[in-house]
């Protein structure tokens, strides 16, 4: 049986979610049946209720956690609409305050992550609360923000030309780099991004520093079922600065257990610092340097430091 593609929205409180997805509902190829499933945080959902007249199978979790309040009810709730209804997507809305990383990781759990073709993970945000720091700062919201693959301002139309600039710019400096950074406005959603792969090729070549800097970067990826073992990383990190001469930034989200993903960072003359992130993409190793010939020592000792394929 082939696989359902199924997509998560994410998106703080008021973000524009709702009205994403009605777009992407009356966009939608007519000879396709969709299904959504909604998460409300309150007991009465609203949403669904909206949703309900896009055109598609509507279910509702109300609880307002998809990976805490709800339970079972996500799996059983998934499993009983595919085998009604046989969507040919399933869009998944979590509710503004989920940790978006744990309803990904219910989606890959066995057996029911053999039936799902996990697809773009899509976050919403109003570009003003976005440059705010005290938003940033919000476990949740930062949550949403790392695991998005596209990263869509909605509401364009409400912030001036310098906000929507310095959404752009700090957008563009995140790590992991996004697959798509957008600026909406009126929830108006590509459905092409939806099917955008979720598994980028082995090795990558993050942006190049400017040519006068004297810097070169060299990075690699790993499909999400990799598994890496932290003694090893260990041992590769603390000797990085001697393997690659000049080492200037290294940045790494590295997926270390079932559930645990780290993000290692480090700038020269400074410690490793390592932080649990809601990234689910994929790992990844970016360092920047002078050009060498460290390249393939470092791809070499990451492959040694692989301790499993989940």
């Amino acid at each position: 049986m082939s696989k359902t593609p199924i997509n998560l929205f994410t998106g703080f409180l008021g973000a524009g979610k709702t009205t994403a997805l009605l777009h992407l509902l009356a966009h939608k190829p007519a000879d396709e049946v969709w299904a959504v499933i909604v998460n409300e945080f309150g007991e009465i959902g609203i949403d669904g209720a909206v949703l309900s007249g896009g055109g598609a199978e509507v279910r509702e979790i109300a609880g307002g956690c998809l990976c805490c309040a709800t339970g079972p009810q996500l799996p059983v709730t998934l499993v009983k609409l595919i085998r009604e209804k046989r969507p040919h997507r399933v869009l998944i809305e979590a509710s503004g305050l989920a940790h978006a990383s744990n309803v990904v990781d219910e989606l890959r759990r066995p057996p029911l992550g053999e039936a799902l073709d996990i697809q773009a993970s899509i976050t919403v945000v109003d570009p003003r609360q976005f440059i705010d720091a005290n938003y940033r700062r919000h476990p949740i919201y930062r949550d949403q923000i790392e695991l998005a693959d596209v990263l869509a301002a909605s509401k364009a139309d409400l912030a001036d030309a310098a906000t929507l600039a310095a959404f752009q710019e700090q957008a563009q400096a995140l790590f992991p780099p996004k697959a798509r950074i957008e600026v909406m406005q009126h929830g108006q959603l590509d459905p092409a991004w939806l099917s955008l792969p979720a598994r980028p090729a082995a090795r990558y070549r993050p942006k190049l520093a400017p040519a006068d800097s004297g810097m070169s970067s060299a990075g690699w990826t790993f499909a999400s079922e990799v598994v890496f073992d932290l003694e090893r990383v260990g041992a590769l990190l603390r000797t990085l600065p001697q393997r690659v001469p000049g080492l200037a930034r290294a940045k790494a989200v590295l997926r270390m257990g079932p559930h645990d993903w780290l993000w290692f960072n480090w700038v020269a003359g400074g410690e490793w610092a390592a932080t649990q992130v809601a990234w689910r993409r994929d790992s990844r190793f970016e360092l920047i340097a002078p050009p060498g010939d460290w390249a393939a020592e470092i791809e070499a000792e990451l492959g040694r430091a692989i301790a499993a394929v989940a």
